[in-house]
């Protein structure tokens, strides 16, 4: 059975907990980068969808970029505590621009 994993901060994780998700709390950047790693590599694929906050996903935008054309993992951004960055929305409009070819958002 696949799985669903949030990475990002305790505070922002821990809601997730609650609702039987894998969390991965990460405090600074090379937590994130040691979480999202273990997320991907170590766990022979049993994610199929990966939360990670926005405030984290800036430090991790290489490592996020490989898997943006491959259909699982999922990885999605999500707004932390500190409100939106705009990072999940435009990643957003991004998949519908190049699923539908032009701007529907």
């Amino acid at each position: 059975m696949l799985k669903i994993a949030v990475l990002g901060g305790a505070d922002t994780v821990m809601g997730f907990k609650a609702l039987g998700l894998d969390v991965f709390p990460a405090g600074n950047q090379e937590e994130a980068r040691r979480a999202f790693h273990q997320v991907t590599r170590e766990s022979d694929g049993q994610y199929a969808i990966i939360y990670v906050e926005e405030n984290l996903a800036e430090y991790l935008e290489h490592e996020i970029a490989r898997y943006k054309d491959v259909p699982s993992p999922a990885i999605i951004l999500i707004p932390g505590r500190e409100g939106p960055l705009g990072l999940g929305q435009s990643s957003l409009k991004a998949a519908v621009e190049k699923a539908v070819g032009t701007d529907i958002l």
